[in-house]
Protein backbone atom coordinates (compact mmCIF):
# COMPACT_ATOMS: atom_id res chain seq x y z
CA UNK A 1 0.00 0.00 0.00
CA UNK A 2 1.35 3.90 -1.04
CA UNK A 3 0.63 6.58 0.56
CA UNK A 4 0.23 9.53 -0.84
CA UNK A 5 1.20 12.63 1.23
CA UNK A 6 -0.38 16.24 0.27
CA UNK A 7 2.89 17.68 -1.10
CA UNK A 8 3.89 14.34 -3.55
CA UNK A 9 -0.22 14.92 -4.92
CA UNK A 10 0.52 18.21 -5.42
CA UNK A 11 4.04 17.33 -7.35
CA UNK A 12 2.10 14.52 -9.63
CA UNK A 13 -0.78 16.93 -10.25
CA UNK A 14 1.96 19.46 -11.47
CA UNK A 15 3.87 17.03 -13.23
CA UNK A 16 0.43 15.45 -14.72
CA UNK A 17 -1.02 18.82 -15.71
CA UNK A 18 2.00 19.44 -17.68
CA UNK A 19 2.71 16.63 -19.15
CA UNK A 20 -0.14 15.63 -20.46
CA UNK A 21 -0.91 18.84 -22.45
CA UNK A 22 -0.20 19.05 -26.20
CA UNK A 23 3.25 21.38 -26.63
CA UNK A 24 1.52 23.25 -28.55
CA UNK A 25 -0.88 24.33 -26.22
CA UNK A 26 1.64 24.75 -23.69
CA UNK A 27 3.38 27.07 -26.17
CA UNK A 28 0.26 29.40 -26.04
CA UNK A 29 -0.51 29.45 -22.44
CA UNK A 30 3.25 29.77 -22.07
CA UNK A 31 3.37 32.95 -24.43
CA UNK A 32 0.12 34.51 -23.18
CA UNK A 33 1.53 34.60 -19.73
CA UNK A 34 4.92 35.52 -20.75
CA UNK A 35 3.20 38.35 -22.90
CA UNK A 36 1.51 39.37 -19.34
CA UNK A 37 4.33 39.96 -17.21
CA UNK A 38 6.67 41.73 -20.18
CA UNK A 39 3.58 43.93 -20.48
CA UNK A 40 3.09 44.87 -16.69
CA UNK A 41 7.03 45.16 -16.64
CA UNK A 42 6.98 48.01 -19.33
CA UNK A 43 3.84 49.70 -17.60
CA UNK A 44 6.13 49.96 -14.56
CA UNK A 45 8.90 51.46 -16.31
CA UNK A 46 6.95 54.05 -18.00
CA UNK A 47 5.05 54.70 -14.77
CA UNK A 48 8.64 55.48 -13.60
CA UNK A 49 9.72 57.80 -16.23
CA UNK A 50 11.24 55.87 -18.81
CA UNK A 51 10.29 57.10 -22.07
CA UNK A 52 9.11 54.56 -24.92
CA UNK A 53 10.17 55.33 -27.54
CA UNK A 54 12.72 53.60 -29.74
CA UNK A 55 13.77 53.79 -33.30
CA UNK A 56 14.63 50.75 -35.82
CA UNK A 57 17.49 50.34 -37.52
CA UNK A 58 18.14 52.55 -40.17
CA UNK A 59 14.85 55.02 -38.99
CA UNK A 60 16.04 58.46 -38.77
CA UNK A 61 13.91 59.30 -34.99
CA UNK A 62 12.54 57.10 -32.65
CA UNK A 63 8.40 56.54 -32.60
CA UNK A 64 6.61 55.64 -29.50
CA UNK A 65 5.93 51.84 -28.35
CA UNK A 66 2.29 51.93 -27.94
CA UNK A 67 1.26 50.35 -24.28
CA UNK A 68 -0.13 46.97 -25.68
CA UNK A 69 3.22 46.72 -28.23
CA UNK A 70 5.41 44.60 -26.03
CA UNK A 71 2.75 42.26 -25.26
CA UNK A 72 2.02 42.09 -29.06
CA UNK A 73 5.89 41.67 -29.27
CA UNK A 74 5.97 38.26 -26.95
CA UNK A 75 2.85 37.18 -29.16
CA UNK A 76 4.81 37.45 -32.15
CA UNK A 77 8.31 36.31 -31.06
CA UNK A 78 6.91 33.33 -29.19
CA UNK A 79 5.21 31.68 -32.45
CA UNK A 80 8.87 30.74 -33.36
CA UNK A 81 9.27 29.49 -30.04
CA UNK A 82 6.32 27.37 -30.09
CA UNK A 83 7.09 26.07 -33.85
CA UNK A 84 10.61 25.11 -32.52
CA UNK A 85 8.92 23.06 -29.67
CA UNK A 86 6.66 21.57 -31.39
CA UNK A 87 9.27 20.14 -33.92
CA UNK A 88 11.81 19.29 -31.39
CA UNK A 89 8.66 17.47 -29.80
CA UNK A 90 8.62 15.25 -32.82
CA UNK A 91 11.95 15.33 -33.48
CA UNK A 92 15.16 15.77 -31.51
CA UNK A 93 16.18 13.26 -29.31
CA UNK A 94 16.70 15.32 -26.06
CA UNK A 95 13.99 18.15 -26.98
CA UNK A 96 13.92 20.11 -23.60
CA UNK A 97 17.63 20.21 -24.27
CA UNK A 98 18.16 21.63 -27.44
CA UNK A 99 15.01 23.73 -27.41
CA UNK A 100 16.43 25.51 -23.59
CA UNK A 101 20.17 25.68 -25.41
CA UNK A 102 18.67 27.44 -28.50
CA UNK A 103 15.93 29.84 -26.96
CA UNK A 104 19.04 30.71 -24.53
CA UNK A 105 21.15 31.44 -27.49
CA UNK A 106 18.19 33.64 -29.38
CA UNK A 107 17.74 35.18 -26.22
CA UNK A 108 21.37 36.81 -25.58
CA UNK A 109 21.22 37.27 -29.78
CA UNK A 110 18.02 39.47 -29.60
CA UNK A 111 19.96 41.46 -26.74
CA UNK A 112 21.84 43.03 -29.76
CA UNK A 113 18.71 44.81 -31.23
CA UNK A 114 17.77 46.84 -28.23
CA UNK A 115 21.43 48.20 -27.60
CA UNK A 116 22.03 49.35 -31.10
CA UNK A 117 18.83 50.94 -32.07
CA UNK A 118 19.09 54.37 -32.86
CA UNK A 119 17.44 57.56 -31.47
CA UNK A 120 16.30 55.55 -28.43
CA UNK A 121 17.25 56.57 -24.57
CA UNK A 122 19.28 54.83 -22.99
CA UNK A 123 17.00 53.80 -20.05
CA UNK A 124 14.55 52.77 -22.93
CA UNK A 125 17.51 50.18 -24.40
CA UNK A 126 17.46 48.66 -20.93
CA UNK A 127 14.47 48.46 -20.39
CA UNK A 128 13.91 46.62 -24.12
CA UNK A 129 16.46 44.42 -23.50
CA UNK A 130 15.37 43.72 -20.09
CA UNK A 131 11.98 43.03 -21.33
CA UNK A 132 13.24 40.28 -23.50
CA UNK A 133 14.68 38.46 -20.69
CA UNK A 134 11.99 38.97 -18.53
CA UNK A 135 9.52 37.00 -21.69
CA UNK A 136 12.10 34.20 -22.19
CA UNK A 137 12.35 33.34 -18.56
CA UNK A 138 8.76 32.75 -18.30
CA UNK A 139 8.22 31.03 -21.43
CA UNK A 140 11.18 29.21 -21.89
CA UNK A 141 11.08 27.28 -18.70
CA UNK A 142 7.29 26.47 -19.15
CA UNK A 143 8.01 24.89 -22.45
CA UNK A 144 11.08 23.41 -21.87
CA UNK A 145 9.56 21.58 -18.87
CA UNK A 146 6.72 20.08 -20.96
CA UNK A 147 9.26 19.09 -23.74
CA UNK A 148 11.21 16.97 -20.69
CA UNK A 149 8.00 14.93 -20.86
CA UNK A 150 8.53 13.76 -23.95
CA UNK A 151 9.20 10.08 -24.49
CA UNK A 152 10.68 8.70 -28.17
Amino acid sequence: MSVTTPQTQAQRTESGLLSTRPVWLVGILATLAGAVVTEAFALVARAAGVPMEAASPGATEAAEIPVGGFFGGVLFWSVAGIVLAVVLARWAERPARTFTVTTVALTALSLVGPAVAPHTATSTQIVLAASHVVAAAVVVPLLARRLSHVRH
